[in-house]
């Protein structure tokens, strides 16, 4: 059963289009990975879901109802998080407060509670932050929970920004460049993680140009080029696709992507 669905999506910026009547579904427990040139369209159609951009045309749904035009924020609470390109993590505050402030969109305590600390608000947040401490053991950063987010090293920056997102509790997680600027032990861990993610029955979808994490990992790929979608299918027929090739690959990746 799909639990997202993009149907002629679209996205304009003046007279640049973006996204060009992009199509594709995602089911419940795939990990789907999107790839393609630099400025192919891949971050926009992923602001296009997590209502960072509203569509120009066409519709996004999450569990056949659409989700289009609808606040980041809104996005969120129906079981959508997400990780950036660029990471963006608080980085003057510790590792443990970063994820405790991916759980604050569900916590019940109200703005009075806060401000005034009553007992409430006290024991909302001790079980938050328990919580917290515990998904960071999970990812294995629990020896860093009490480090600013600025020391530490990139892997575990970008390992902290998955943890913060899984804070949200989410049903579908987007991972945008997870494996960007990791070294090869750090990209086997990812994963392994990833992997580990979905056994728990998490929706995986990301975009990542390290062509042996796309292959090793995605059940599926969809690939973009100017915008559009230009192919879609398991890693087998991917690699072998021409146009792909063509269009990204180019001659070394094909080689690259015959031989992982």
């Amino acid at each position: 059963m799909a639990i997202l669905e993009l149907a002629g999506v679209s996205k304009r910026f003046g007279g640049l289009l973006a996204v060009s009547n992009v199509s594709f579904s995602i089911d419940q427990g795939e990990i789907i990975s999107m790839i393609g040139p630099n400025g192919a369209g891949k971050t926009t159609a992923f602001n296009c879901v997590t209502g960072l951009y509203p569509v120009s045309a066409g519709d996004v749904r999450l569990d056949g109802l659409s989700i289009n035009g609808l606040p980041p924020h809104r996005v969120t609470k129906l079981g959508i998080a997400r990780t950036f390109q660029n990471i963006r993590l608080f980085s003057y505050m510790t590792a443990v407060d970063n994820v405790m402030v991916g759980a604050h969109w569900w916590m019940k305590e109200r703005v009075w509670d806060g401000a005034l600390k009553t007992p409430r608000a006290r024991r909302e947040e001790r079980e938050v932050q328990a919580w917290a401490l515990d998904l960071l053991a999970q990812l294995e950063l629990a020896n860093y929970a009490g480090s600013y987010a600025r020391e530490l090293p990139y892997g575990l920056q970008r390992r902290l920004e998955i943890a913060r997102a899984l804070a949200t509790q989410p049903r579908l997680l987007l991972l945008d460049e997870p494996a960007a600027g990791l070294n090869a032990r750090e990209k086997n861990d990812l994963m392994a993680l990833i992997a580990r993610l979905r056994s728990e029955g998490l929706t995986i979808f990301l975009i990542e140009h390290d062509m042996r994490v796309v292959m090793e990992i995605s059940d599926r790929i969809v690939v973009l080029d100017y915008g559009e979608k230009i192919a879609e299918g398991v890693p087998t027929e991917v690699r072998t696709n021409r146009r792909v090739i063509e269009a990204y690959l180019g001659s070394g990746a094909s080689q690259e992507m015959h031989t992982t």
